[in-house]
């Protein structure tokens, strides 16, 4: 039997590993300023979607910050193999996360429809504000995106979920951003952000666990760090 076929990821894999061999080549070191994603992948010979995929697992594993309107930057220079074998773990690591947010986040979504002030309310409305300001010119939305969830978690009125909620924000920062980057995601998720909020200002627990189960379900579907 033979080795089977490659993973659908393995290419992404090769070309970070291009990417910071030529970083390295070319001399750039923290602070400096990636070419933009056209340029870049004439330069090493590689679609611009395979780019894509390299730029946000490095995002999510810290080596680059991707700025709107300010491209992307890289952050440290570290070996390639440093940079996959964070990624595997974080790979690893996505099912247990994904598990924990159904567990505390839906739970969250009903406590909050039984318990939100007119605060609370105010604070998710200027989370969707937000974060539809940012996909609307062209954005991802990762800011506002975090920014409702942690609204809804604040809504909960439960410190001991909230708690837990923050142990868990770093691991869920990367499936948010490598989930927001893919086409189309944003716009989905921000629908499923205002499902979330209505059902809360209705009062209704029951919807509000539903769409946050909906919602997690959609997000939670992050093929990088999901491997294959």
């Amino acid at each position: 039997m033979g080795p089977g076929p490659l993973r659908r990821n393995r290419l992404y894999e090769q070309v970070v590993h291009q990417l910071l061999t030529w970083a390295a080549a070319a001399g750039l070191g923290p602070g400096d300023r990636l070419p933009a994603e056209r340029e870049l992948a004439a330069s090493l010979g590689v679609s611009r979607a395979t780019l894509a995929q390299a730029l946000v697992a490095l995002e999510v594993t810290g080596v680059v910050a991707v700025r709107h309107g300010d491209g992307t930057v890289l952050l440290v220079a570290p070996r390639a193999d440093t940079v996959l074998a964070a990624l595997n773990a974080r790979r690893e690591d996505l099912g247990d996360v994904i598990e924990a947010r159904e567990a505390l986040e839906v739970r969250l979504a009903a406590l909050a429809a039984a318990r939100r002030t007119p605060a609370d309310l105010a604070e998710i409305d200027a989370a969707l504000a937000a974060m539809a300001a940012d996909v609307g010119s062209g954005g991802r939305g990762v800011a506002g995106d975090e920014r409702f969830h942690a609204a809804v978690t604040a809504a909960g009125h439960s410190a001991l979920l909230a708690r837990f909620m923050a142990e868990i924000a770093d691991r869920i920062r990367d499936s948010r951003i490598e989930s927001l980057s893919q086409e189309g995601r944003p716009h989905r998720s921000l629908e499923g952000h205002r499902a979330i909020a209505d059902a809360i200002r209705a009062g209704d627990p029951d919807a509000a666990a539903a769409a946050m189960a909906a919602h997690i379900h959609l997000v939670s579907d992050v093929p990088l760090l999901g491997g294959g």
